[in-house]
């Protein structure tokens, strides 16, 4: 009797330690573990994001006189190339921001777009090209060319993703990288922002609620994502890094054998 129990514990234990670990790695592994039914009022009120060296603007200008306008519609900067998340790469031409935070308008020579947002880089080129007579009436639209995010780490398709309406949030950028692995950490993701010259660190908790309340929900152009992986998944590559050696060492002794019998 004694040594039927003795034989069955380690059967009965197994399974409980199994379903433990199972439960411990499942809460991990959720989104928002303490969210319920509730309506999040959004505290991002402006979202425009603002222009910045290096951006690529695409800009059209309209007016009256279509003839007229088709000078302003000529972008000053060559094609450039961009990677998509599905590895394509898109060409595109518009208005390169020099490192003097200008562009090269046509008749208006350089014009300040650094530090500006869409709507005062509009504003501003409708005026001038009204005071200098050169358009009536003119409507202007500018548009970013190069609003992207790049999503690195434990996710399954680490990407560069270009934003052709110029808002994404963390969770769809993670979507469009094919969602974080099993492996992931997703209490702790790594944002990488830079602002006014300096990269700005975020760590994100994507098991919490308060995701939606963060100023960090919504992404800016030239984010970076980092997808630190976990305990498990290091372990993993440790274990699997200590058993090759071994591994390839009983191979090739298994093959010398093989081949000494042979001969």
């Amino acid at each position: 009797m004694l040594r039927a129990i003795k034989v069955h514990c380690p059967i009965i234990i197994l399974p409980l330690l199994l379903l433990v670990v199972s439960c411990t790695n499942t809460k991990q592994s959720v989104y928002f573990n303490n969210v319920s039914n509730s309506d999040i009022i959004s505290t991002v009120e402006n979202l425009e994001p603002t222009i910045a060296k290096n951006d690529l603007l695409s800009i059209s200008v309209n007016s009256l006189s279509a003839d007229a306008s088709v000078l302003f519609n000529s972008p000053n900067s060559t094609n450039t190339t961009s990677s998509t998340s599905t590895g394509n790469t898109n060409s595109a031409s518009g208005y390169l921001v020099s490192q003097e935070g200008n562009i090269e308008f046509p008749l208006l020579g350089a014009i300040k777009a650094a530090g500006l947002t869409k709507s005062e880089l509009k504003n501003n080129l409708q005026k001038s090209l009204t005071d200098k007579k050169l358009l009536r009436n003119p409507i202007v639209n500018v548009r970013f060319l190069n609003f992207k995010v790049t999503v690195l780490g434990e996710v399954t398709r680490p990407t560069v993703v270009n934003v052709v309406n110029e808002k994404i949030s963390l969770l769809e950028a993670l979507g469009l990288a094919g969602d974080v692995t099993i492996y992931g950490k997703r209490d702790n993701i790594l944002l990488i922002r830079e602002e006014e010259g300096k990269k700005v660190l975020r760590r994100i908790n994507l098991n919490s609620g308060e995701i939606f309340n963060s100023p960090y929900y919504y992404l800016k152009s030239n984010d970076i994502v980092y997808v630190e992986a976990n305990k498990a998944k290091i372990a993993s590559a440790s274990r699997t890094n200590q058993w090759l050696p071994v591994l390839f060492g009983g191979l090739s002794l298994a093959a010398i054998v093989v081949d000494r019998l042979i001969d």
